[in-house]
């Protein structure tokens, strides 16, 4: 018999650790592949994970509750053994297609850790080892932060906690690397978020905020101290989409079985419109720009719970508008069914977000991190407007909605911003009233 290490998979983008729910197996139960072994959940979704290999499940390394790093090990099986198996008790296993991932996981993130390494009886993750770094933790402080994962690991969490309030006490010197031969730019120092003493006035009730809510807190407030925000604000006349809308929703529902809203338009306007200006559709990595071809638009939707997630609409630039309705409606269904998977919520290039299915005027959107752009449209109201026409100014009853763009002012200056959304504005106002679909 020969056992086998079950490795963590990537369950979406920027995620870097999932928390286990639930196992749906116990020890001793066989395994078929493919089959659900456990079920997680991440900072973007919620999510089974299929077993890689057959075999007996003889070890479950991490409890419910427990937070695993992509690439680590979580269970163990017991498989009939086979030359291309790898066997964890063997001193030289034979590399399979998990493993090297997991291999190349963990190489690419101790590559810029190699100041922290685990010794004694205390495992640290190496995104754990990698924030030790970047913060200039040496062992002996990172060996006094408590754990709250398996058999007391210090998880991102732990980390982030510890950060906080880590400002009142001596600043320690950073940690010095054989790599660098120059000298670094000064860093700027992040505030300590001392506890606010807030008085009970007798009707106060204290919630602790769910696992999602705490997740969600901390990617947004990471967003706002990596990214320089700026936002520009324009107002588009959506009242040829209105009428042309009413005009074809009926029909439309009948043949296809599903609304067609304003959302799949707005999305085609801000697709066409990243054929103009592609700088708009990019990733900050450090001090490299990845320009992405594939013009991949989340949408942030709201789910039952009152959270947010972000699934994506993929290669938008392909698809004309009826591909693009059938896509949102497919992926807001189940979004708020819990049913999407983890590669939909991946590979976003650009999100827009409508603030106006609450009814709100306009927005300013905090930016999905690593991309640099996200857009917000607001409720579309009617209000009297100046038109120009051959025969001198009128004013007129319009349909109008406000577009508001926030963007990266690293790497998007005021110009492209501003032009991007004064486009999206542009090719929702240009809309082919005569278009069937």
């Amino acid at each position: 018999m020969t056992r086998v290490e079950l490795i963590m998979p990537k369950m979406g983008e920027s995620v870097s650790e999932a928390t286990i729910i639930t196992w749906s197996k116990n020890i001793g139960d066989m395994v078929e592949l493919d089959e659900t072994i456990v079920e997680i959940a991440t900072d973007k979704v919620d999510s089974e994970v299929p077993s890689t290999h057959e075999g007996k499940l003889v070890e479950m390394l991490y409890e419910a509750d427990d937070v695993v790093q992509v690439g680590e090990p979580f269970a163990i099986l017991e498989t009939e053994g086979t030359d291309d198996t790898p066997d964890v008790n063997d001193a030289t296993p034979a590399p399979t297609a998990t493993k090297v991932v997991e291999e190349a996981v963990t190489k690419a993130v101790e590559a810029t850790t190699t100041t922290i390494t685990n010794t004694g009886e205390r495992f640290y993750s190496p995104l754990v080892r990698s924030m030790a770094s970047e913060e200039g933790i040496e062992m002996t402080e990172l060996e006094s932060i408590p754990g709250s994962g398996k058999e007391g690991r210090v998880t991102k969490s732990d980390m982030v906690s510890y950060l906080k309030t880590r400002g009142s006490a001596p600043e320690t010197a950073p940690v010095k690397t054989e790599t660098k031969k120059t000298t670094p730019a000064p860093k700027t120092a992040v505030p300590a978020h001392t506890p606010v003493n807030v008085p009970n006035t007798g009707g106060t009730e204290i919630v602790e905020m769910d696992r999602m809510r705490k997740l969600i807190s901390a990617h947004m407030t990471m967003s706002k101290q990596t990214s320089a925000h700026i936002t520009s604000f324009v107002e588009a006349d959506m009242t040829n989409i209105v009428n042309w809308r009413n005009s074809v929703k009926a029909d439309f529902k009948k043949r296809e079985g599903q609304n067609i809203t304003f959302t799949p338009i707005i999305i085609e306007a801000m697709a066409k419109a990243v054929k103009d200006f592609p700088m708009i559709n990019v990733s900050v990595d450090g001090t490299n720009i990845h320009i992405h071809k594939n013009v991949n638009i989340g949408m942030a939707a709201a789910l039952p719970d009152g959270n947010l997630i972000v699934p994506v609409i993929k290669e938008t630039q392909n698809k004309n508008l009826i591909g693009i309705t059938k896509s949102v409606n497919d992926l807001a269904t189940r979004a708020r069914g819990g049913q999407l998977k983890p590669d939909d919520i991946q590979g976003g290039t650009i999100t827009m977000t409508n603030v106006g299915t609450f009814g709100n005027l306009m927005g300013t959107p905090i930016i999905n991190q690593p991309q640099v752009a996200i857009m917000a449209c607001g409720v579309i109201k009617k209000k009297p407007v100046v038109l120009e026409t051959t025969e001198g100014d009128v004013i007129a009853i319009r349909h109008m909605m406000f577009l508001s763009l926030s963007y990266d002012h690293r790497v998007v200056d005021g110009a492209l911003g501003g032009q991007f959304v004064s486009k999206v504005k542009d090719y929702l106002e240009q809309f082919d009233t005569t278009q069937e679909v």
